[in-house]
C-alpha cells in the first residue's frame, strides 16, 4: 500500500491492484497492510487511532508501517499535524472488509473512472479542501516512486500569511 498525504486529502495507492483511493482506504480483515508514505506537499502525520501508530509523512522521504485490522469495520483516520487551512478536513475511513470482499471490490473498481498518471496527477495534487472520497482505476505503474523522488512537481503548501508567499515543501520560496 502506498500512501502520499496531499494538499488536503490522502491518495491510496494499491499498486497490487492498479488502483487507487482518495479519502478512503480498504483493507482486509487480518491481513497485515505494509504501508509505504510520503508527502506531496508539507510534513504531515497518517492516523488511524483504533488501529495503531501515526507516523510522519515527508516530502522527498519515505516511511513504512504495517498496520491490522482484527476486526471488520469502518475506522477513522486523519492528518495529526497541521498543515494549512484544509487540515480539518484532512481524515478518512478505513474500511475493513473480509478478505474476499476485499478482491471483489478491486476488481470492480479496477479500470473504471478515471486513469491517474503523470499527466493528470498535477490536477490531482492541487490545493482542494473536504474532498469527497473517490476511487481510481487505473493507476500508472511507478507514480508513487515518482512523487518520492520528486519527478512530479511537489504541491504549493500552505499559505504563509495574508502576502501570498509560500513554504514550499524543500523549504523555499
Amino acid at each position: 500500500m502506498q500512501v502520499i498525504a496531499l494538499d488536503w486529502k490522502w491518495l491510496f495507492i494499491y499498486p497490487a491492484q492498479g488502483i487507487a483511493t482518495v479519502n478512503r482506504l480498504i483493507v482486509p480483515v487480518g491481513v497485515p497492510v505494509h504501508f509505504r508514505l510520503t508527502s506531496a506537499s508539507v510534513m504531515n502525520v497518517f492516523f488511524v487511532p483504533r488501529l495503531g501508530s501515526q507516523i510522519y509523512a515527508m516530502n522527498g522521504m519515505q516511511t513504512q508501517l504495517w498496520l491490522r485490522a482484527d476486526q471488520p469495520g469502518a475506522y477513522y483516520g486523519r492528518s495529526a499535524h497541521f498543515s494549512g487551512d484544509g487540515f480539518p478536513e484532512m481524515h478518512f475511513t478505513t474500511h475493513a472488509v473480509p478478505p474476499a470482499a476485499f478482491a471483489d471490490w478491486a476488481a470492480r473498481a479496477r479500470g473504471q473512472g478515471p486513469a491517474l498518471t503523470a499527466a493528470t496527477y498535477p490536477q490531482l495534487a492541487q490545493q482542494s479542501r473536504a474532498v469527497p472520497p473517490f476511487t481510481i482505476g487505473r493507476v500508472q505503474p511507478g507514480l508513487f516512486d515518482a512523487v518520492l523522488r520528486q519527478q512530479l512537481p511537489p504541491g504549493e503548501g500552505p499559505d504563509e500569511g495574508r502576502g501570498g508567499a509560500h513554504v514550499r515543501p524543500s523549504g523555499g520560496r
